[in-house]
């Protein structure tokens, strides 16, 4: 089926003109109903079943089945449909702009394209003729910028054999593994006393920036000198930090935020360990020093399992449309391919190139749309049988 590059540009445009800002990071922000009844109504010409499942108030999964004619199985193309904040470029991040062979907007590329590609290859098998013997399932899910709760309501409700998780990346390439991650408050104390008094007052800061100097040297000397070969290094990096009461008192503790990451293979409880021997050293210095690591979130790794059958149509697939099988590559990132592996769903990830993610003039390739946009429906087309 020849790809009409028009109506890629056409769909996109119109999701991206939509806010869709997940409220889990920014507090006003509008989340994903806008997109999820424009997805319905540009739906309802096919032969599919439409569902809203309300995964929090307001916050609807758009779920879109086209059902088989029995005996196959069911695969699952899952993109999401929130984007971060853009106080950084307000006036011009919900105006698509063409900008040669690229559509630039907020979520142009993460993830609106992978909506777009959902969207169209439903489209595309829906009224093609042949009827499939599996069904095809395409979830826009909810507050992948957040905390992944479209997801995780997905794989709970609806059964399924296996998943393509849609997030930018290159028509080329699949991942079939990435790094997890943590979101850690690293505590510090001391001893509140007044500015004057310093044989009374023990220094929170002070002790808190030898924690820093200490993670940021197993960084140097750990994470970036051992990458690991799909993943890259494993992401390391301070947040936030926030301390004290005011300028004539001895801080009484430090929160120092970080993100860290995990390899497939690991958990955070290794990271927590390491950052307990950090404290071991700074008691080299302070032998009364006192912290605790307190866990916010913690996101296992991605590493894909019983995904043969897939991957083989797939490569088939962009044999057919790149004249070459995919690479297969990994990501020093998370996404929501973690959940559905975790849950028990053979998952891979392919996506088109794009860039600037959460930052202005974020941008994606639309031939690189056109082409993993084939690369989907091929696929899909030969699983489902």
């Amino acid at each position: 089926m020849a790809t009409d590059p028009g109506r890629i540009e056409e769909l996109l445009a119109g999701l991206v003109r939509i806010e869709s800002v997940t409220p889990w990071l920014i507090p006003d922000g509008a989340g994903e109903a806008r997109i999820a009844a424009f997805a319905v109504d540009w739906l309802r010409d096919l032969p599919v079943e439409l569902t809203l499942d309300e995964v929090a108030p307001g916050r609807p999964n758009l779920i879109a089945r086209l059902r088989g004619s029995g005996g196959g199985p069911t695969l699952c193309l899952n993109a999401h449909s929130d984007t971060v904040g853009y106080a950084n470029w307000r006036e011009t991040a919900l105006m698509p702009v063409r900008d040669g062979d690229r559509l630039v907007g907020l979520g142009a590329a993460d993830d609106k394209s992978c909506c777009t590609i959902a969207l169209l290859a439903l489209r595309d098998l829906a009224t093609e003729g042949s009827r499939l013997q599996g069904d095809l399932l395409v979830a826009l899910t909810v507050d992948e910028e957040g905390a992944s709760i479209g997801t995780e309501d997905l794989v709970r409700r609806h059964p399924m054999d296996a998943a393509i998780v849609l997030e930018p990346e290159h028509a080329g390439e699949v991942i079939v593994e990435h790094q997890g991650f943590g979101w850690i408050d690293v505590v510090v104390y001391g001893r509140p006393a007044h500015g004057s008094n310093p044989e009374a007052g023990i220094d929170a800061i002070v002790r808190m920036a030898e924690v820093v100097r200490g993670l940021h040297r197993r960084d140097v000397e750990v994470y970036q000198a051992g990458p690991v070969p799909f993943n890259g290094r494993t992401v390391f990096h301070t947040s936030t930090i926030r301390g004290g009461t005011d300028y004539a008192t001895y801080p009484a503790s430090a929160v120092l935020g970080i993100e860290i990451g995990t390899q497939p293979g690991e958990r955070l409880a290794d990271r927590v360990r390491e950052i307990e021997e950090t404290f071991s050293e700074v008691r080299a210095i302070f032998p009364d020093f006192r912290g605790e690591v307190n866990v916010r979130l913690e996101r296992e790794p991605f590493r894909a399992r019983g995904h043969d059958s897939l991957l083989a149509a797939a490569d088939r697939a962009a044999l057919a449309v790149l004249g070459r099988p995919l690479e297969r590559v990994g990501l020093n990132a998370w996404t929501d391919a973690a959940l559905m592996q975790a849950a028990g769903i053979p998952t891979i990830e392919m996506g088109p190139a794009g860039g600037n993610f959460h930052a202005p003039q974020e941008w994606v390739s639309l031939p690189e749309m056109a082409q993993l946009l084939e690369i989907v429906r091929r696929t899909a087309a030969d699983f489902l049988g």
